[in-house]
């Protein structure tokens, strides 16, 4: 494009509208209807230059960098906020295995990103229950139903039926992290919204709340693979 902005990949589907997507690794994503074609596409790129260009600085400004996997001897993995090595092993019958540090079976290489969704999947559901019994114990929080989702930036939800959802990736997070997350959907059982009230709860339960809230504002495009 004479703007020097690459769109890197168009994705069409019965969407209504064109969003514009600036990827953890600074490459722009357009989403849009199937019926939209490519020239009004480039129209509305060029018409948010400035706001693409904000945004991938940002991104590029960004210390850590965000590297996507490519599951090699010595690459790390985030478990609960710390960075642990991986080495690829012969002869393991389990895919991966955690002993301070990850040991991933050579016959599991052609699939080692699912062997570590499933992995993380399992270990956050795992942390994220006992936290919330914890809590909801401690406070008297009444909840239906935990699920874990595969959202990237939503890291929870609470339904109106009082079900609570979770993104995995929290599992690589800090264990404070997590617990924020975890009490600040327990209070949206009782505060629908984010009124001063709301907040106040969460304060109450835990004090310095906004230390992990900025983690992750600063720190959350790490959690992916």
């Amino acid at each position: 494009m004479e703007t020097g902005i690459k769109i890197e990949k168009i994705i069409r589907s019965r969407r209504k509208t064109v969003a514009l997507q600036i990827t953890d690794d600074a490459t722009l994503i357009v989403r849009a209807p199937f019926e939209v074609n490519e020239q009004t596409i480039k129209n509305i790129v060029t018409r948010h230059l400035n706001w693409i260009r904000k945004k991938r600085d940002e991104i590029l400004s960004r210390d850590p960098k965000f590297v996507k996997k490519e599951f090699v001897n010595g690459e790390g993995f985030l478990y609960l906020g710390k960075y642990y090595r991986l080495t690829i092993v012969d002869g393991q019958s389990e895919p991966l295995v955690f002993k301070n540090g990850f040991f991933l079976s050579r016959a599991y290489l052609p699939i080692a990103r699912e062997v570590f969704v499933n992995w993380y999947r399992e270990k956050a559901y795992e942390k994220i229950v006992e936290r919330v019994e914890w809590y909801a114990k401690k406070r008297g929080f009444r909840y239906n139903r935990i699920n874990i989702t595969n959202a990237q930036k939503r890291w929870g939800s609470c339904s109106p039926k009082g079900n609570l959802n979770f993104s995995w990736r929290l599992i690589m997070a800090p264990l404070p992290v997590i617990d924020y997350v975890v009490v600040h959907e327990l209070v949206h059982l009782e505060e629908k919204t984010h009124t001063k009230s709301f907040w106040n709860k969460v304060k109450m339960l835990m004090p310095d709340y906004e230390k992990h809230q900025n983690w992750l504002k600063n720190n959350g495009y790490l959690l992916r693979l």
